[in-house]
């Protein structure tokens, strides 16, 4: 079956999405024919919302720079999309899952090519699965948009307390302040920063 669009490309932005989503749910090869844009070809095979995105290209090479965008982007609702070098895929997934947690994802490679693949799963899946069978060629991540209500954690009750708590914890455990609260933003599947907004009331060692 072909899904043919005479005004734009089908199933971004286009109720398109739904019978792609339907198929894939269904086990049906879903395969993109697409113009000159790899993000909208990726994107309409993903099996993820297409009603809003944001491209957001190659991340940056260095880890701590990209953990820092990451963080910026952890509450973004859009659907997420992103070039990735097969060399440096494993750790972007790596802090993905860190920072955001097992969100739906669609690892879309070598598109239009003979060795096209399409990969969908949770994150977590998709580290894996790079992990038993590493892969090569041109990548385009797509990731699904932050599906959380809270902006802090202020706004969930008794949330900010119990995230310094267990900062607290790992610190009495021997962690310092920041490794801490790496540790229960990942333990927790929530962005550092609000670890990091609801510890503000904990002093450490290296603390003023």
């Amino acid at each position: 079956m072909a899904l043919v669009s005479d005004a734009g490309t089908p199933a971004v932005s286009d109720p398109g999405e739904v019978i792609v989503r339907r198929a894939i749910e269904r086990g049906i090869p879903v395969v993109a024919l697409p113009g000159p844009s790899a993000v909208l070809a990726a994107l309409s095979v993903s099996g993820l919302s297409t009603r809003r995105f944001a491209f957001e290209g190659f991340l940056p090479r260095r880890g701590a720079v990209r953990r820092r965008l990451l963080e910026e982007l952890a509450q973004e609702r859009r659907t997420l999309v992103f070039f990735e070098a097969p060399h440096r895929i494993q750790e972007t997934l790596e802090d993905m899952y860190a920072l955001w947690g097992d969100r739906r994802a669609a690892l879309v490679r070598e598109l239009t090519k003979v060795h096209e693949e399409v990969l969908r799963g949770r994150l977590g899946e998709l580290l894996q699965e790079l992990k038993e069978r590493p892969r090569r060629g041109e990548m385009v991540l797509v990731v699904e948009g932050w599906q959380g209500k809270a902006t802090s954690p202020g706004d969930v009750p008794g949330e900010a307390a119990d995230l310094a708590e267990e900062v607290r914890a790992e610190m009495a455990a021997g962690k310092t302040k920041k490794e801490a609260i790496a540790a229960v933003a990942k333990r927790r599947r929530v962005p550092k920063r609000l670890v990091y907004e609801a510890a503000l009331s904990i002093r450490g060692p290296s603390d003023p």
